[in-house]
């Protein structure tokens, strides 16, 4: 009995260590992963990485945080509980984004030197397969149910749709400029698409696989060049979007019913990825110019506290 007791006491322990209010930004520069704890707003401490750590997402079952490094071309897979690397598997040339299948079997990673969209087996760790797509692929996001794969191409300015089991593009549909990242509505009715040099949002219905409607950004005292919208969200009702604007220094609050921009909040130095936590009270914005995580009150819409997180910060994560 007390041998049951003390592996459920470390079970308890270690699902401690995952539910903790806690974010984790990656560092191009610094190969690192800076530990944030949202309650004190405070660096804890970090974890070591493969070479110019990016995008990062947490594994289907909540117990990895999966790290996209540029410069090692590989996946760093960390457990959240111990916060140790556990394993790595290759990604080949140049990854960017990528997204992983429901089931947690397969990883779809955009190749941006070989314009594809790779296909990786998590089990054995091997390349089974890739998509050509268009030039500079960035963006990669799969539909819930994981048949289908949406992917931006930065020089030809479009979303591409992937049939994942056929592994073929099925569609082109043309947005702004230089397109990055998505994010979809919860009700999974629309396909947001941020143009970073077109100081806009494409708004794709995914019905009919077209855009419907452009949502640009405007900013007093900023040129549109300077307006280079990447990471977006939603919050978790689907009532609210959350854009930031790159190198104009802000995040824009957007009423996704109306599609106007209700708030403005100045941030750090270029804007770049943004996460909100589960009560959808707190906005991590990541600067990747000025080094730091901006906490910003949703409810306010004022910003709380800048926060300095390692050379290059990418990729916020927060984990609850």
């Amino acid at each position: 009995m007390n041998r049951v007791l003390s592996i459920l006491a470390l079970a308890a322990l270690c699902g401690g260590a995952v539910q903790a209010q806690t974010a984790y930004v990656s560092s191009e520069k610094d190969h690192a992963i800076t530990i944030v704890d949202l309650k004190t707003q405070a660096v804890t401490g970090t974890i070591a990485t493969c070479k110019r750590p990016r995008h990062m997402q947490r594994s289907p079952d909540g117990q990895l945080l999966m790290v996209a490094c540029g410069d090692s071309q590989q996946a760093d897979l960390i457990d959240l509980a111990t916060r140790k690397s556990v394993r790595r598997i290759g990604l080949g040339d140049d990854p960017e984004i990528f997204d992983v299948t429901p089931d947690g079997k397969t990883l779809l990673v955009t190749n941006e030197e070989d314009a594809e969209l790779g296909i990786v087996d998590i089990a054995s760790g091997k390349r089974v397969g890739a998509v050509k797509v268009g030039e500079e692929p960035e963006g990669v996001l799969l539909t819930p149910d994981g048949r289908t794969a949406y992917v931006t191409s930065e020089v030809a300015s479009l979303v591409h749709v992937v049939d994942v089991a056929a592994r073929k593009v099925v569609k082109n549909i043309p947005v702004g400029k230089r397109p990055r990242r998505f994010a979809l509505t919860p009700d999974g009715r629309q396909l947001w698409v941020s143009n970073e040099l077109g100081a806009s949002v494409s708004i794709i219905d995914t019905q009919t696989l077209a855009v419907v409607d452009t949502l640009r950004f405007e900013l007093k005292g900023a040129r549109a060049a300077d307006i280079t919208p990447v990471g977006l969200t939603f919050s978790a009702d689907g009532r609210r979007a959350f854009v930031g604007l790159g190198r104009a220094n802000h995040v824009a609050f957007v009423d996704v019913a109306t599609r106007k921009v209700t708030d403005l909040v100045l941030v750090g130095q270029r804007a770049w990825g943004v996460a909100l936590d589960k009560a959808q009270k707190t906005l991590a914005v990541v600067n990747g110019l000025s080094d730091d995580l901006t906490l910003v009150d949703v409810g306010s819409a004022k910003a709380l506290k800048t926060i300095k997180v390692g050379r290059v910060p990418h990729t916020v994560v927060i984990v609850e």
